[in-house]
């Protein structure tokens, strides 16, 4: 028998990924040995409540952007679930998502998520391939403004500064060529990986550029406030896009090593090793740590109300199927017997009655009770003797 092409690929796929996060761990294990951690203790008592709540604040806002993301996904896919229920299960994606990596959150948690609210499995895959490009399409805007621009000066070993430049502009035309797509085909279908996919119109385009450029910008924000103040936050925020495409090339979860790597490169020598890990250390903590323990209160919460609507949907359905079955066997009885039953709302007047005598007039009266009674014992008798036998001719 011969094996489908392409099978091995995920696996292959799985297995990098596992020995690259080994080998990331391995060299922090062995870096984490040679560092000041007395300092990088100092460094994180030296943080006052007012920046720490700055830098919660902003974690809240970025969190915020991530529930429109679904938000503006809903109203492109049209899948129907109401608003709140769809920035909830976004909320507990993406938090998922930075934490355990995008298979997990972004992927199998999502999809568990919507389908269990009805959402069919080929909407989900259009939420989230809209939803990823929302985050990718505000980065390659800031990236290559930065770039293009100049504003952060990159080690000799990123490359030359014309080739990074060119980089620059080259993102920027992507954005401008998305943007004009959409201008010029709105609603036109497209088939990636099997997927349908149609162009937003400019309007949503417009809205996915703006609130992914929002979020880039407050997770560079928030490493701004916890850094030392020799720094400029247009630095800041190139050395996070670089940590960020250099986490996403590793596929390994929270970026782990990534980020560690990237600031260190481009920021220890001028700040110090020991702060530069204290501020990311201060920085998983707020916006890794604590968001995935209220994503994971908000999951239970999710998932016990689904419990609690489905109890109520089975038992609300039964009396009224014991109802239906009652009433097939009473309708049989009578058909036999060639009666209506007369306490029923449906039934024809009786003998001598008005047309227009009430149902409940009907329901209670006892001459009129004692013949439904009567006639269903009938019906029963001639049910037990079955069809009359013609004699042959």
């Amino acid at each position: 028998m011969r094996r489908p092409r392409g099978r091995w690929r995920p696996r292959v796929a799985r297995a990098l990924t596992v020995a690259i996060s080994l080998v990331v761990l391995l060299l922090l294990a062995r870096y984490a040995r040679s560092l000041d951690w007395p300092a990088v203790g100092e460094a994180l008592r030296g943080y006052g409540a007012g920046t720490l709540v700055c830098a919660l604040a902003l974690a809240a806002a970025s969190y915020l952007l991530y529930c429109a993301y679904e938000l503006l996904s809903r109203r492109y896919g049209g899948h129907g679930l109401p608003a709140a229920r769809t920035a909830a299960i976004g909320f507990v994606s993406y938090a998922f998502s930075l934490n355990l990596g995008a298979l997990i959150g972004g992927g199998g948690l999502r999809l568990r998520l919507y389908t269990r609210n009805g959402v069919k499995a080929v909407e989900v895959a259009r939420v989230a391939l809209f939803a990823v490009a929302t985050n990718w399409l505000g980065y390659l805007a800031l990236a290559g403004g930065v770039l293009a621009s100049g504003a952060m000066p990159l080690p000799a070993r990123f490359g030359s500064s014309a080739g990074l430049q060119a980089l620059g502009v080259a993102m920027l035309l992507a954005v401008a060529a998305y943007l004009g797509a959409c201008a010029r085909w709105s609603g036109r279908g497209l088939s990636l990986r099997g997927h349908a996919w149609t162009l937003p119109s400019l309007r949503m385009a417009l809205l996915q550029l703006l609130l992914s450029s929002l979020n880039w910008l407050a997770i560079a924000g928030i490493l701004f406030l916890l850094l030392p103040g020799e720094v400029g936050y247009p630095r800041v925020l190139g050395v996070v896009l670089v940590a960020a495409v250099l986490g996403a090339l590793m596929h390994v979860p929270a970026g782990l090593g990534a980020w560690e790597a990237a600031f260190l490169a481009m920021l220890g020598g001028q700040l110090g090793k020991p702060a530069v890990v204290a501020a990311l250390l201060a920085y998983r903590a707020i916006y890794y740590l604590l968001p995935l323990l209220a994503a994971l209160a908000l999951y239970a919460l999710l998932e016990a109300r689904r419990r609690r609507r489905g109890a109520a949907t089975v038992s609300s359905s039964r009396p009224v199927q014991h109802r239906r079955h009652a009433g097939w066997r009473e309708d049989a009885m009578n058909g036999i017997s060639g009666r209506q039953d007369p306490l029923r709302p449906d039934a024809a007047p009786g003998p001598g009655e008005q047309p227009g005598k009430r149902d409940s007039e009907r329901r209670n009266d006892p001459e009129q009770q004692a013949g439904a009674r009567e006639g269903k014992r009938e019906g029963a008798a001639a049910a037990r003797r079955g069809p009359r036998r013609e004699s042959p001719p």
